[in-house]
């Protein structure tokens, strides 16, 4: 009997569920909205940061003049020709550049350490509890970073000049007051004169980089360029006082009583306690100070002197504007603005990875680890599979090859001996003379015993037989003849 298995229905998707359809469009909506309210700030942004930012990088590769627009068709296409001029040509340009660089140097290595000391221990005195008129102290140490660079630094003038209050003050010490901003003398230099050293040997004084002898760069700063690092100092000391004592008031009391608990003194809870806690702090107030430092230029316009003397003020900044503004070397002043970028990228990133903290080093570790222990997990498995599917195939072909063999030489037996013919069916022999037929298609015809006659069924392959006068019929399918009485 032939069995039909009914064809599989096919499977249709259920449409989704209408709350999972709702939040969809609300999300879409909800990042339309978004993108809505924020676009006006990207046109901004786009317009008056990203626009010029890209026109001043076609500027240091071109030879603009300052006439015309820096697109225009006069102006050419001369690759690195500006920031050659400043590195490596070894000119008036590249001295300018490296007398610039290396006092911005010594302007970041004394205002970024001392400001942040100060920043801190004013805060830590200004959050004490016990201190009366809090309020008062922390808006007098604020009141420097509010005010003008403008006015800071015309009273800086007043102060630091020949016969201002810083040299009286002085003078009252038995100390004779240096011409505070037209003094080219470098502060190691006159410690190297106090002890009978005037001038570098010759491996300092005969080799240079970017045009300025080595014994010109461990000058130190300036006595002109000193004033106006304390005036950095004092102005930008009250803006970073704030952020500590912001980070201070976050700190849980009970870990410094914890800490007393233990036996630590005030140095200890200090240093091991406030310190460690404070260290996202001292990483943003860094990072802050760097930047501002590298960017100095307010100061030394204000002050007039353009650099001098000596060039010992000059920044790389105000080098920048004065080469594109004065000079109309437009090309080298933006060379000098990209310099001057990735200089403060650089050293941001390098006091990141000074301050990285020991427990994220661990971590990043770890991971690190782990990451490679699944990629060699992942490179295993995958040889694993590669190796599975090559030795399927290879089992699937040698399957096939045997199967086919086989089938040809069965093809080939048949062809070259073939079965020969069955011998047509002979009559029974009756006993009593009588004549038997044999049914049609039946293999072992029927004998027919006592004068009857048989007749075999119809494509059986065991046909009945009749003994003594009684007649069986074959069955349809040749096994249980069917007894007809």
């Amino acid at each position: 009997m032939t069995t039909t298995s009914a064809a599989p229905s096919p499977v249709t998707p259920s449409p989704a569920a209408p709350g999972a359809r709702k939040r969809r469009v609300s999300t879409t909506s909800q990042n339309g909205a978004g993108w809505l309210f924020i676009s006006p700030v990207l046109v901004i942004l786009g317009v008056f940061l990203l626009a010029p930012i890209i026109m001043a990088a076609w500027i240091s590769l071109s030879d603009w003049s300052g006439r015309g627009a820096p697109i225009s068709s006069g102006v050419n296409f001369v690759g690195l020709q500006n920031f050659q001029a400043v590195l490596t040509d070894g000119g008036l340009a590249t001295r300018d550049f490296g007398t610039a660089l290396r006092n911005n140097v010594y302007y970041v290595l004394l205002v970024v350490p001392i400001q942040t000391i100060v920043a801190l221990v004013l805060a830590v005195l200004v959050n004490q509890r016990l201190l009366k008129a809090r309020s008062f102290f922390r808006t007098a140490f604020y009141f420097p970073s509010i005010t003008s660079s403008v006015a800071i630094t015309t009273l800086w003038m007043f102060l630091f000049s020949v016969s201002g209050v810083i040299n009286k003050v002085l003078g009252w010490l038995s100390i004779e007051g240096p011409n505070w901003f037209n003094d080219p003398r470098g502060v190691l230099h006159l410690v190297f004169g106090a002890f009978g050293v005037n001038s570098g040997p010759a491996a300092l004084t005969g080799n240079s980089f970017l045009g300025v002898s080595w014994w010109e760069w461990l000058s130190g700063p300036s006595v002109a360029f000193s004033a106006f690092i304390m005036m950095a100092i004092f102005t930008t000391s009250g803006t970073f006082m704030l952020l500590f004592i912001a980070a201070l008031q976050q700190i849980n009391g009970e870990v410094e009583e914890a800490a007393m608990m233990d036996g630590a003194n005030t140095w200890q809870k200090f240093s091991r306690v406030t310190v460690p806690m404070l260290k996202p702090t001292i990483f943003t107030v860094v990072t802050l100070g760097l930047i501002g430092t590298w960017q100095v230029f307010d100061q030394i316009y204000v002050a007039g002197a353009a650099g001098g003397p000596a060039k010992t003020t000059l920044t790389p900044a105000y080098l920048s504007y004065s080469a594109a503004f004065t000079s109309n070397k437009w090309g080298q002043g933006a060379a000098i603005s990209f310099i001057l970028f990735f200089i403060i990228v650089a050293m941001a990133g390098f006091q990141r990875w000074l301050l990285r903290d020991k427990d994220d080093i661990a971590v990043a570790k770890q991971e690190k680890k782990l990451q490679r222990q699944r990629r060699a997990a992942a490179r295993a498995a995958d040889s694993e599979a590669k190796a599975e599917r090559t030795l399927l195939a290879a089992t699937s072909s040698t399957a096939a090859s045997a199967a086919g063999g086989v089938a040809a030489g069965a093809l080939r037996e048949e062809l070259t001996d073939p079965e020969p013919p069955d011998d047509p069916p002979t009559p029974d022999t009756d006993v009593d003379g009588t004549t038997d037929v044999t049914g049609a298609g039946g293999t072992n015809p029927g004998s027919a015993v006592g004068g009857t006659t048989d007749v075999s069924g119809a494509g059986g392959t065991n046909p009945g037989s009749a003994v003594d006068g009684n007649d069986v019929a074959g069955g349809t399918d040749g096994t249980d003849g069917e007894e007809n009485r």
